[in-house]
């Protein structure tokens, strides 16, 4: 039992620390005996034309703001589509799109729009049939780019084995649980994105800013959960690599409150696992082995291993503290995860403001949604079709 109580502790170590350790050490490796090759220069002539699209389900208050902010991409018009997707809408956003924006500023703007509400994979089906360009990007109506990004993203694609572009996302910190751990977390997942992709590949992209080649695209099944990551992935697992870019970003303001992170983390662990089991082939070692070791290291871990191992940990500690009084090892481990759950219980009924108690709340809360998740999943009660979640006031 000793031997596999500490076996488990490894792995938490090794989902959340170990494994960005040991990548940051290989990519160190790899750029002392690879010297990285110069890629195009941003000259206008040189640019391909892109589409971007936008899913929106009743964003009407964003419109206005969103296109702007679109306008204001670094970009030249002539070579920029925009394909706003209002399916299911019942706000009057596709109303307000041709009133306002069709036929004027100069860009070539369409508004897809359909009575039936199917989801965002069926969403991004249905779009792919109108872009006719091969350069195709993602974002959310919720989220804004820096007006280099579109710049930054299509320089990779002259990479001919580069298949998607991630752009990265970024959570304005705001004054609560659920904003700070949010914020919080994605620096450090941004972090591990970047160095996943100077090592190989990034895994997965987000859905508030990813761009592909339109000739690789699959569609997806309209039950996909987490349609963004399944996306890129299908993509990865035909050879092509997954290009992490933190200089294209979008940034949106973090979930409202913590019942409302919750939701969403909660939908996001029960698509992790209609992944792991419909998508058993990312994990073949015999046809892209890099891609696999990636992929469990940074998402079987967290997705599967961490959560169940964490409980195990504290009730095998507690066995071996009695079985072993003599080994101070067992005490002192023991002594740590009581004083950690104590932060995550005090935080839990305090609400302090204090990051030291914010974060270790936040770590519990994500392995806590696995289980629901879990649930939710086996029980087939999480639709594709998504609960928007209310994100604070910036």
């Amino acid at each position: 039992m000793e031997f596999l109580f500490f076996t488990l502790i490894f792995f938490i170590l090794y989902s959340y620390v170990l494994y960005g350790l040991l990548l940051q050490i290989m990519v160190w490796i790899k750029k002392f005996f690879f010297r990285k090759k110069k890629v195009l220069s941003n000259h206008h002539y040189l640019l391909p034309d892109v589409t971007l699209v936008i899913p929106a389900y009743n964003e009407l208050d964003v419109i206005d703001n969103k296109m702007q902010n679109t306008f204001e991409l670094d970009y030249p018009k002539e070579k920029l589509r925009i394909i706003w997707i209002t399916d299911g809408s019942t706000d009057g956003s596709e109303e307000y799109l041709n009133k306002n924006y069709i036929g004027k500023n100069g860009y070539n703007i369409q508004v897809l729009h359909q009575t039936e509400r199917k989801g965002k994979s069926a969403a991004i089906n249905r779009s792919l049939q109108f872009v006719n360009t091969e350069i195709v990007a993602f974002c959310d109506a919720n989220t804004y780019l820096n007006k280099e990004s579109i710049l930054y993203i299509v320089k990779h694609f002259e990479n001919e084995k580069v298949g998607v572009v991630a752009g990265e996302k970024r959570v304005l910190a705001i004054d609560n649980t659920a904003g700070e751990g949010e914020s919080m977390y994605w620096k450090y997942e941004s972090w591990l994105k970047k160095i996943s992709s100077e090592f190989y590949t990034c895994i997965g992209a987000v859905g508030e800013l990813i761009a592909f080649r339109k000739s690789l695209f699959e569609p997806l099944p309209e039950d996909t959960i987490l349609d963004d990551f399944v996306l890129s992935m299908q993509i990865a697992d035909k050879g092509y690599k997954i290009v992490y870019e933190p200089n294209a970003y979008a940034e949106e303001a973090p979930s409202d409150n913590e019942k409302e992170e919750m939701k969403r983390k909660i939908r996001i662990a029960a698509g992790a696992f209609q992944c792991m089991f419909r998508y058993w082939n990312w994990l073949n070692v015999f046809k892209h082995p890099l891609l696999s070791f990636q992929y469990f290291s940074h998402k079987l871990t967290r997705w599967l291993l961490v959560p169940l191992f964490l409980p195990l940990v504290f009730m095998m500690n507690c066995y071996l503290f009695f079985e072993y009084p003599e080994k101070s090892i067992y005490a002192q481990l023991l002594f740590a995860q009581l004083f950690f759950y104590s932060i995550v219980s005090i935080q839990h009924f305090a609400h302090l403001s204090s990051k030291w108690f914010r974060i270790p709340y936040y770590i519990i809360m994500m392995n806590a949604a696995v289980y629901n998740g879990f649930m939710r999943y086996i029980k087939r009660k999480q639709s594709a079709v998504w609960e928007k979640v209310k994100r604070s006031t910036i």
